[in-house]
């Protein structure tokens, strides 16, 4: 029994040091890539004939070759018809949550045990970068927790493979207001939530301590969801609350993510001093123009709303848009024409973990152009995280976060679909021949 002990210890430090030490490797290394065109992140076009010059884990250089001077010693990529691009953002993801025609939400929340949701939400991270999106912000683990921390933790030690996290933890939510139940279960059971449950300024001050204390970046807050009695959408928290939510967020350092739907939910979180609203299908002209006065940032979850109407309300894609799909589009249509700005967040995890491609899809739908809608997946994303100095751009100095796509995004979005090559940190974890993420 001991030997076989000792085999499994040894055989289980090999495989954390093969894990590691790549890496590692690889972070020392001087990298000049060469595809057909680089797209820096803020520029109108892709620029031909292009190259970037990566040392550890940062960007050197970037522009003509002729003007890049290149060390004898670099390593060459050659990406021969691929773009490479700043690596993409997703700031609402929800990694512990996998596709609701697979496994209902009650379901994954009230049957699947933590450590099981964790293991799936690593597969889930290693998905979404080898999709070319290396950065996600995660908005909550959906009654898992605070997992989200030790998945970040694992992904920053090289123990797992994923996409750098801004984790959210447990979020906040009224007491009552979300799931699973308490309606439509017995009013004796002791259902575990989805978030953590608070009522009163006391309770949300102590919550948003609690979990900031445990690691969350972001402070998420649902200042609205399905409580009407007719099942509508209303707010859940009074201002006072919100309030109290915001400013308690903000002295610690902390910008606040708000789940609101209702255009009566925004302007309530607006009126608290949010940093971002997400979904927002029902938000008048006049709440996004304040939106836009204040700096509040839009994620619109397009792509959720798609994902949702095809599982439950038996929408077919190529068909005319439900109700509920115009009803974003218009919420999206609305925001960009009152000048807010827009990233790129899709609420993965309601559809399939590394096909977050399809949101910028969809925002291109709605009226963006391709390069308007990458910017939404980078340089705006980093300005929406306030990592703007760090990540979003292909620019000297900045992470070497990077992504290749087959074809030109700049022209037609789709190919995103196509990813050929993908470093974060200036470590490739994806390269010309790899066999496509399962």
């Amino acid at each position: 029994m001991q030997t076989m002990k000792h085999g499994w210890s040894t055989l289980l430090a090999g495989l954390l040091l093969f894990a590691v030490l790549p890496a590692s490797a690889a972070n020392t290394a001087t990298v000049l890539l060469r595809p057909a065109r680089v797209w820096n992140g803020t520029d109108a076009v892709a620029h031909t004939g292009w190259v970037v010059l990566v040392r550890g884990t940062d960007i050197e250089a970037v522009g003509p070759e002729a003007a890049v001077a290149v060390p004898a010693d670099a390593q060459r990529v050659e990406l021969p018809g691929a773009t490479l691009v700043p690596g993409l953002m997703d700031l609402h993801s929800h990694l512990f949550l996998h596709p609701y025609n697979e496994t209902p939400w009650n379901d994954q929340v009230l049957k699947e045990p933590e450590a099981y949701r964790t293991l799936e939400a690593a597969q889930h991270a290693k998905a979404t970068l080898l999709a070319g999106f290396t950065t996600l912000r995660d908005l909550g683990t959906e009654g898992a927790g605070y997992a989200d921390v030790s998945l970040k933790r694992a992904i920053d030690e090289g123990l797992v493979v994923g996409p750098r996290l801004f984790v959210a933890t447990r979020a906040i939510v009224a007491t009552s207001s979300y799931g699973p139940g308490p309606r439509g279960f017995r009013p004796d059971m002791d259902l575990p939530s989805g978030a953590q449950e608070v009522s009163g300024v006391d309770e949300v001050m102590h919550a948003v301590r609690e979990q900031a204390g445990h690691g969350a970046d972001w402070i998420k807050v649902y200042a609205d969801y399905r409580v009407g009695a007719d099942g509508s959408t209303q707010p859940t928290f009074t201002a006072a609350e919100l309030k109290a939510l915001v400013e308690t967020a903000h002295l610690s350092g902390r910008p606040v993510s708000a789940h609101a739907a209702s255009d009566a939910g925004m302007r309530l979180a607006v009126d608290a001093g949010v940093d971002s609203i997400e979904h927002g299908y029902g938000g008048s002209a006049a709440t996004f123009a304040k939106m836009h006065q204040q700096g509040v940032a839009y994620l619109p979850t397009l792509t959720a709303v798609e994902s949702t109407e095809t599982y439950f309300n038996h929408y077919e894609p190529g068909s005319p848009p439900t109700p509920k799909m115009q009803e974003a589009d218009r919420a999206f249509r609305t925001a960009r024409a009152q000048g807010v700005e827009i990233g790129c967040g899709s609420d993965v995890g309601v559809f399939r973990h590394g096909d977050n491609w399809r949101e910028p899809g969809a925002m291109v739908r709605g009226g963006m152009t391709p390069v308007e809608a990458l910017r939404a997946c980078t340089s705006i994303a980093a300005t929406i995280l306030r990592q703007e100095a760090k990540l979003g751009r292909i620019a000297s100095g900045l992470h070497a976060d990077l992504a290749a796509f087959a074809g030109d995004p700049t022209v037609d979005i789709a190919a995103l679909q196509r990813p050929v090559f993908v470093m974060k940190d200036g470590v490739v974890y994806r390269r010309p021949g790899d066999e496509p993420a399962p």
